[in-house]
């Protein structure tokens, strides 16, 4: 038997892709808007939305590798490089169409730093289970908290 691995950019560019989605992105003020639109045994695909200034935490996807495509806007990522000064946050944009693969031990924070909203799809593989939160203190990632599937998401 031959298990076949998923492409997870491939997946956010064909959901990113299609005409219309099951479910219409919606924008909240209050917090950043998102929604599980499909699922399957070793993958799961979400809609994302991001209205100026909302960005996530510096997190991890919990051993989960995939990947995302910025449908709308721009959207702004950090990813934590290690290097000999330490570590520091290496700043990133991407625009409508851009998309990006990261791998299991990926390390970032979303934002959107402009001035319209943003839509963006992410493929995860395998599906989430946790997300662990971090901060860097003193030239050391440092987690500040375990999210849960199903209690934080």
């Amino acid at each position: 038997m031959t298990l076949t691995r998923i492409d997870h950019l491939a997946l956010a560019r064909e959901y990113a892709a299609l005409p219309a989605w099951p479910v219409r992105p919606r924008f909240d003020p209050g917090e950043r808007w998102y929604t599980r639109l499909a699922a399957g045994p070793d993958h799961e695909v979400w809609l994302l939305t991001w209205l100026p200034g909302q960005e996530t935490d510096l997190h991890d996807h919990g051993g989960s590798e995939g990947a995302f495509v910025v449908v709308e806007g721009v959207l702004n990522e950090q990813t934590v490089v290690n290097s000999r000064e330490g570590l520091w946050l290496a700043d990133r944009d991407y625009g409508s169409g851009v998309a990006r693969r990261f791998g299991a031990r990926h390390v970032h924070r979303i934002r959107n730093t402009g001035a319209v909203p943003a839509i963006s799809v992410h493929v995860y593989g395998p599906a989430l289970s946790t997300m662990n939160k971090y901060e860097i203190e003193n030239g050391s990632l440092l987690v500040t908290a375990t999210d849960i599937a199903g209690e934080a998401w």
